[in-house]
């Protein structure tokens, strides 16, 4: 059987990196969930329910075309132009349910073709069989975070190479990988990750959140439902709520991501489209905070206001509220 990934459109730009972004390629090869890419983790959810014997990638996802066929070197990688029409293709929208292991084994045998986006989230629900999510929006993949943590963090696990001081509270299900270190009176509630060589500081709060490699939290600091790409500072008295945080990004002191806005309302992201032109998405949630792309720095006292997006590279001066002048 053949596992199609095809172009599809996305508002991501701000969570590639600036490689990625220059080279086109696609939101999931770049973006990790405990460490692997999500592309990766398609391609396996996927061959453990169907017999893949190859993948069809776009010519134009170098990087997602190298990473499948390094990680999966018994499957037959192949380029295609994703202008190309591919006959008798089963396609997958959001949220269908393909329940080829529940219901008819095998139906997965037969299926030639099995077509899905690129940047989508494949995963197996005991309900309702092989499921499949398009990433489109930020939100999606803070969605697609949540989920995973929820049903992959399912126990306590920290490695005997971390160190968690006798004070802290490790609360609910947690993974805690090596090297890690999490100092006095901290608590960590679950569902959350955090990845090798991290560091929370002392009398900070940690909920539901995934920690790429190497992202260190200042003392006193609260950040909850959010997710960390790695290799990122945040310094003393910051609160990061609901937010998507890209490599190598600085936080100064006294600084946060505003999650709600004063109106209660829904709030709206700022989105470009295909003439460059900008405009205001309502994103349906009442709760969504920023999204700040690789090697920012974001100065002391910066407040980000809801449903923001700092492109890479970007400075942030000291003192600053960071909105935008369409408003909310």
């Amino acid at each position: 059987m053949r596992l199609i990934l095809r172009n599809s459109v996305h508002h991501l730009e701000s969570l590639l990196s600036r490689a990625d972004f220059d080279s086109g390629n696609c939101p999931t090869s770049s973006l990790k969930l405990f460490g692997q890419p999500v592309i990766i983790r398609n391609v396996d959810v996927t061959r453990k329910f169907m017999m893949v014997d190859t993948v069809l990638i776009p010519s134009n996802l170098p990087k997602a075309i190298n990473l499948v066929a390094t990680n999966f070197p018994s499957i037959e990688v192949k380029e295609y132009d994703d202008t190309s029409l591919i006959a008798n293709a089963h396609v997958a929208s959001r949220d269908s349910s393909l329940q080829y292991i529940d219901k008819n084994p095998v139906i997965a045998g037969l299926q030639q073709n099995f077509e899905v986006p690129v940047n989508s989230f494949i995963y197996y629900s005991l309900e309702r069989g092989l499921l499949v999510d398009s990433v489109v929006y930020p939100w999606d993949f803070l969605d697609i975070v949540q989920k995973t943590l929820k049903d992959e963090v399912t126990h306590t696990i920290i490695s005997p190479n971390a160190s968690v001081a006798r004070t802290s509270v490790i609360e609910g299900p947690c993974i805690i990988e090596d090297d890690v270190i999490i100092d006095d009176f901290c608590k960590i509630k679950g569902p959350t990750y955090i990845s090798k060589g991290s560091h929370v500081g002392m009398s900070s709060l940690v909920r539901n959140c995934m920690f790429g490699r190497g992202t260190r939290i200042g003392f006193n600091c609260e950040i909850a439902k959010s997710y960390f790409a790695g290799n990122a500072k945040i310094s003393h008295q910051n609160v990061i709520l609901d937010s998507i945080i890209g490599e190598n990004v600085w936080f100064g002191g006294y600084s946060g991501t505003a999650n709600v806005l004063l109106s209660r309302k829904n709030i709206k992201y700022e989105i470009f489209n295909e003439l460059g032109e900008k405009s205001l998405l309502d994103t349906g949630l009442d709760h969504f905070g920023a999204v700040v792309g690789e090697n920012c720095a974001i100065g002391a006292s910066v407040i980000i206001l809801p449903g923001r997006q700092i492109p890479q590279d970007t400075v942030i001066q000291a003192g600053t509220i960071y909105g935008i002048k369409h408003g909310s």
